[in-house]
């Protein structure tokens, strides 16, 4: 018998619970009470009850039925679940809740959060890139240059990684200035470079062509030096 009631115990089965809503309840401004009040009402839906009584719901928790029908109702107002009526092939009308507005809150905030978060990832971008400049040039930028280097992000939207790549680029060839960065850009956009792999390999083209064109003819090749090839974005 004891068994019997064991394996009973054992069927009752599992609950469906995205893990972010146990991580994000607080954000949804909802407290334990309220959360456990919803895993209630979703195990009763799942187990084929989609209106359980706060009297059912209150059975299962450690708050009286007036407090169950305040938690509900709070719920309700903060829009994490509906009551919808509906209409059976016989025409029987019946009510149910609805958890799709939770759903869709949590959808809401994560979106919130990556924007929230990839927001602060631009703005560390760029106060890396200024700092960045300012280490190069070794003083600190002239409102010219932060100009400069705000229009470059903010009116052709280049990414900082490209900025300082072209930053890289001016050190190397010793032309370290603002307009020599800028030309680099400009040529980088023409040619429709957008990132660090794209712009490795345009160098790495663009150097092989300088070496050709200089290159001497035959006759005197043999007394030529070879000229090392430098790629700054490997170092």
């Amino acid at each position: 018998m004891a068994k019997e009631h064991l394996l009973k115990w054992l069927q009752e089965g599992n609950i469906s619970v995205p893990g972010v809503l146990l991580t994000n309840y607080k954000d949804l401004n909802l407290n334990e009470c309220e959360l456990v009040l919803i895993l209630q009402v979703i195990s009763f839906i799942e187990k084929g009850n989609d209106f359980p009584t706060p009297v059912e719901l209150s059975s299962r928790m450690t708050i009286s039925v007036s407090e169950c029908t305040d938690q509900l109702r709070r719920l309700i107002q903060k829009g994490c679940i509906e009551i919808k009526e509906e209409i059976t092939k016989d025409g029987i009308r019946f009510e149910k809740y609805d958890i799709e507005p939770l759903w869709g809150k949590l959808i809401e905030l994560f979106l919130h959060k990556e924007k929230r978060e990839s927001q602060l990832k631009h703005q560390q971008d760029e106060t890396d890139l200024y700092t960045c400049f300012e280490r190069e040039f070794g003083r600190p930028l002239s409102p010219f240059e932060i100009e400069s280097l705000t229009l470059w992000l903010d009116d052709d939207h280049h990414d900082p990684h490209i900025i300082k790549a072209a930053l890289r680029e001016a050190v190397m060839s010793g032309k370290l200035n603002f307009r020599y960065i800028d030309r680099i850009l400009f040529e980088w956009k023409r040619n429709g470079i957008k990132t660090i792999e794209q712009a490795k390999s345009y160098g790495k083209k663009f150097r092989q062509n300088q070496q050709q064109a200089s290159r001497p003819d035959k006759e005197s090749s043999s007394q030529a030096k070879s000229v090392p090839f430098y790629n700054w974005l490997e170092q």
